[in-house]
């Protein structure tokens, strides 16, 4: 493990290693190493020495930091300004049953978000800028610490979910909001898979801003909040802001939604830890390495492809972003074409396997492939940044994306 104290210690470490042939496979704080294909790699080149708040005024709502800072340290610095990143960023410990502390390059290495994404979208979108050593072992800069600045906009958005293939991020810059004074949470009771993503269509297109809805059914629904939820499915949808106003929102979602099902309320504490859970695919970080499927696909169409899968594959999943987002767990073999094949026959979408036995992630896709000319345009990104081939070997096969 090779773990740099400053930019530059990092930059000779890189160049050192694109020089003679050698390989890197960068971590942050090592809590998702195991999503993707498995890397093969002569050392490790940890971002861990790349700590601090480099920059951050509560009223720009901006703030620049090393990209191996601690979630946490960044998190208690914005609570205590009353502000939050709004893109809710998961926390993979669970699922990938790994240890250590997620950082913030880490977050936006994955482009990681949760169940907010609905409303403000994901972790690439809320990046301004960023600092990041090549395979080269240059030093590049891209955007900046004001949101009207888009220059170097693209290089921003290209890093963002790249899985650490292009570069070691130094540095993020990226723009925060206020924290919601409250939040309560609608829980509709008993409907099946296909009433539920009805029922969160229809309360999506009502004007009481929700800002999550996902749905839980029967297999899943006791692992969530201490197995406190109503018996049967639940679908549950998330109102947050000022108390008065959540209040108001709540009683009108309740009386829209009455027809659809039964239903009851969680307080602000009960809803804080529900979508935490929720966020963090709680159901399924038990510890094991059954094959773990994150889809992707438009709102509304996840329960036709798990009606679909159903019929020919071993599995239990549940909903979140309205039903667009897909958490899978297969029984037996992940069998990466069966997965994508019914995913293209719902109009298509991106299907990632999160976890697998060893030799089940050295044999299947783990990203989705890509067309064949989208797939020739990312070779030669790659080859750009990183032309000797030194970071993270084989995480991602060629023609795959993130």
């Amino acid at each position: 493990m090779l773990t740099p104290a400053s930019e530059i210690e990092a930059a000779g470490l890189i160049r050192d290693h694109a020089s003679s042939g050698r390989t890197l496979e960068i971590v942050g704080g090592g809590t998702r190493g195991g999503i993707g294909n498995p890397v093969r790699a002569d050392a490790q080149l940890s971002s861990g020495g790349l700590t601090g708040i480099v920059a951050y005024n509560p009223a720009e709502m901006v703030m620049t930091v090393k990209a191996g800072t601690p979630l946490a340290e960044i998190e208690q610095a914005l609570d205590a300004a009353g502000q939050m990143m709004a893109f809710e960023p998961i926390d993979h410990r669970g699922i990938m049953a790994t240890t250590g502390e997620p950082t913030i390059g880490g977050v936006f290495a994955v482009n990681a978000c949760g169940p907010r994404r609905l409303l403000v979208g994901a972790a690439r979108d809320h990046l301004l800028g960023l600092r990041l050593i090549n395979g080269q072992g240059e030093i590049v800069q891209a955007g900046g610490r004001v949101m009207k600045n888009v220059t170097g906009l693209d290089l921003v958005k290209l890093m963002a979910g790249s899985h650490g293939t292009l570069g070691l991020l130094s540095e993020v810059t990226f723009k925060v909001l206020p924290r919601p004074r409250d939040q309560l949470t609608l829980v509709l009771s008993g409907l099946d898979d296909a009433q539920a993503s009805r029922a969160m269509a229809a309360a999506m297109a009502l004007p009481v801003e929700v800002s999550a809805a996902a749905h839980l059914p029967v297999t899943v629904h006791h692992k969530i909040l201490a197995g406190r939820l109503p018996d049967g499915p639940a679908t549950v949808l998330r109102l947050e802001g000022m108390q008065a106003s959540v209040v108001i929102r709540l009683e009108k979602l309740a009386a829209a939604m009455a027809r659809a099902g039964a239903v009851t309320r969680l307080d602000a504490d009960e809803s804080a830890v529900l979508w935490r859970e929720i966020r963090d695919v709680a159901p399924y970080g038990d510890g094991t390495d059954r094959p773990l499927w994150r889809v992707s696909v438009a709102p509304g169409m996840g329960e036709a492809l798990v009606a679909d899968l159903r019929l020919e594959a071993g599995i239990d999943a549940f909903y979140d972003w309205q039903g667009g987002l897909v958490w899978m767990r297969m029984e037996a073999d992940p069998d990466a074409d069966l997965v994508r094949r019914h995913v293209r026959s719902v109009g298509g979408g991106h299907a990632t396997l999160m976890r697998a036995p060893m030799e089940a992630r050295q044999r299947a896709s783990a990203f989705e492939p890509l067309a064949p000319a989208v797939a020739l345009l990312n070779q030669r990104v790659r080859e750009k940044f990183d032309p000797a081939g030194v970071f993270n070997p084989g995480r991602m096969a060629r023609g795959e994306a993130a």
